[in-house]
């Protein structure tokens, strides 16, 4: 009957049953997985560069996958372009995990594999001294081998889901898919535009105003600067008493002597000198 079903020869009904459980064995893995109601996503945290032209920060599966996971289980994130995550299925065992390089060939690769330790339900907060993100692409030198978190090649967009699997590779429970990530992409120089015709209002008349104050500060430099050193180029005129050939004083009056003696004492007797030599025999 079996193989009258499955549309074989009634003398290979064994061969039929066969394939029928290798099918069965196909599917049953796919069909135990547990779908966890969680879709990965930005971090909430006010954080500068969550977003980069390389990379993108998620918030941390906490208690996502407690109900699910045993002790020696491993939460793994799965990074694959938007058009081909469909296409990604899931691995059957740890050879069958694709490495980042795959990205580029496949479309999908996984990377970051956490044990539930580093994933707990207590506050992020308290006594961690970080913000709790997922850095995807931070992996510069590639250090994580050979899972590497390798920076992303290009703007995406992305999606991403997070998957549990046990200690031989075998999935246990998935999350949903991200919603589309798409990264930062730096401008051309010759993109940018610099016509200031399309500048707005307000931001001419600010210009307009800086510029003014740049001259007017100059000016005022400028004049500070000539006041300063004009005695040196143009030295000013003497008066007229410190001419060269001109002398002003004032009358000297001697005190301690009379002005009767003064005026009797002949011509070479000052008092304090000697008294001419005579020249009569």
């Amino acid at each position: 009957m079996l193989a009258a079903v499955m549309g074989l020869p009634r003398g290979q009904p064994l061969l039929g049953l066969h394939m029928l459980l290798m099918a069965l064995n196909c599917l049953w893995p796919s069909l135990s997985l547990e779908l966890v109601p969680y879709t990965p996503q930005i971090t909430a945290w006010d954080l500068e560069g969550k977003v980069t032209a390389t990379t993108f920060s998620l918030e941390q599966p906490r208690c996502v996958f407690d109900e699910h996971a045993s002790a020696s289980d491993t939460v793994w994130l799965v990074v694959a372009f938007s058009n081909a995550s469909r296409s990604f299925q899931n691995p059957e065992t740890l050879a069958d995990i694709p490495a980042s390089p795959q990205l580029l060939t496949d479309g999908h690769y996984m990377t970051l594999p956490l044990s539930l330790d580093w994933l707990p339900c207590d506050d992020p907060m308290v006594g961690s001294g970080g913000v709790p993100v997922l850095r995807v692409g931070h992996d510069h030198g590639c250090h994580q081998q050979p899972f590497c978190n390798a920076p992303l090649p290009g703007p995406g967009p992305y999606r991403v889901k997070f998957l549990l699997t046990d200690a031989r590779g075998s999935p246990r429970a998935e999350t949903k898919w991200s919603d589309p990530i798409t990264l930062h992409q730096g401008k051309t120089p010759g993109s940018i535009d610099t016509w200031p015709g399309r500048r707005s209002g307000s931001m001419i008349v600010m210009t307009s105003i800086l510029s003014s104050l740049i001259g007017l500060l100059f000016l005022a430099f400028l004049a500070a600067s000539t006041a300063r050193f004009s005695s040196l180029w143009w030295p000013e005129e003497a008066p007229e008493q410190l001419r060269i050939g001109s002398f002003m004083g004032k009358r000297y009056m001697t005190h301690h002597i009379p002005p009767s003696e003064a005026a009797t004492l002949p011509v070479g007797c000052e008092p304090g000198q000697d008294p001419l030599p005579s020249l009569s025999p």
